[in-house]
C-alpha cells in the first residue's frame, strides 16, 4: 500500500468510532512493510536495508529449518520460522504458499525481525535456550544448504532486529544478538542430535554466521534516514509509528 494511502488511513482513523481494533493495522508488521516499500524505491548506500539491483522484499516468508521433524513424534523437532521481512534475491512458494528459496546467482539475503514492545521469543518446546535470534540465523544457513549455494558467493547477508530506540537502550536484545551467544546456542542444538547434524554445522552454519551481519536498528534511525531524502514521507511514517507506540505500549 503506497505511503499516501497509509497517510489517509492514519488521518481518518478515529478512536471515537473505530471500524476495527487499532492494533490490527497500527503494529510493527505494517510499519515494516511501509519502510521496506520506501527503501525498495530509493538508493541508500551502505544502509542495512539497502536493496541491491533486482532485489525484492516480502513479508511473512517461511524459512526452512534443518531441525524439522524426522518423524511424527520427533521430540526435538521445530517448525518453519516466519520472517517479518526479507530483502534479497529469492522466490516464494516453490513448495508451500509462503516458503522461501534462494534464486540461482543470488547476491543478497537479509532477514528482518520487527519489534515494538516485545523481546525475542524463547526457544522451541524441547530446547528453551534456542531463541529467536539463533533460530533465524540457523534458518538462513538452511536456506543456503537447500540451494547448495555458498554464503561466500553473496555480497550481502544479514539478520537485523528493528525496534524502538527506548527498547534498544534498555539492552533487551543485546544478549540474544551477541554473535558468540548465537553460535553457542546453535552448537548446543546440534549436539542434541548426537552427531547427525555435525556436517550441517560445519558446511553450512559456520560459513553463514561468518558472513552474516547481525545488528539492531531503531525505528527512529530509519525515519531519520528517510527524512534526509524525503521529509514528507518521513513525516507520514513517523505519524504511523507514533500511533503504533500509542496502541501497543
Amino acid at each position: 500500500m503506497p505511503i499516501e494511502r497509509f497517510k489517509l488511513l492514519i488521518d481518518s482513523f478515529s478512536l471515537d468510532s473505530p471500524h476495527f481494533p487499532p492494533t490490527l493495522i497500527f503494529k510493527e508488521g505494517w510499519l515494516l512493510r511501509i519502510v521496506l516499500d520506501w527503501f525498495s524505491t530509493q538508493s541508500v548506500p551502505n544502509h542495512p536495508l539497502e536493496f541491491q539491483p533486482n532485489s525484492r522484499w516480502y513479508s511473512e516468508a517461511s524459512l526452512p529449518s534443518t531441525f524439522l521433524a524426522r518423524c511424527r513424534s520427533d521430540p526435538l523437532a521445530e517448525s518453519w520460522t516466519r520472517a517479518d521481512g526479507v530483502i534479497g534475491h529469492f522466490m516464494i512458494g516453490k513448495d508451500g504458499k509462503t516458503d522461501l528459496s534462494l534464486l540461482e546467482n543470488a547476491k543478497q539475503l537479509v532477514i528482518l525481525e520487527a519489534k515494538m514492545f516485545s523481546s525475542l521469543s524463547s526457544g522451541v518446546s524441547k530446547a528453551k535456550y534456542y531463541d529467536q535470534a539463533a533460530r533465524n540465523v540457523a534458518c538462513i544457513a538452511e536456506v543456503f544448504n537447500r540451494a547448495k549455494t555458498s554464503p561466500q558467493s553473496l555480497s550481502s547477508i544479514g539478520f537485523y532486529i528493528i525496534a524502538p530506540l527506548s527498547q534498544i537502550k534498555q539492552g533487551i536484545f543485546s544478549k540474544a544478538m551477541n554473535r558468540i551467544s548465537i553460535v553457542n546456542k546453535v552448537e548446543k542444538r546440534v549436539a542434541d542430535y548426537g552427531g547427525t547434524k555435525d556436517q550441517w554445522l560445519s558446511n553450512w552454519f559456520y560459513p553463514t554466521i561468518q558472513k552474516t551481519k547481525i545488528g539492531v536498528i531503531s525505528w527512529e534511525e530509519i525515519i531519520e534516514t528517510i527524512s534526509r531524502k524525503e521529509p514528507e514521507s518521513a513525516n507520514s511514517i513517523e505519524s504511523f509509528y507514533n500511533r503504533c507506540i500509542e496502541f501497543n505500549q
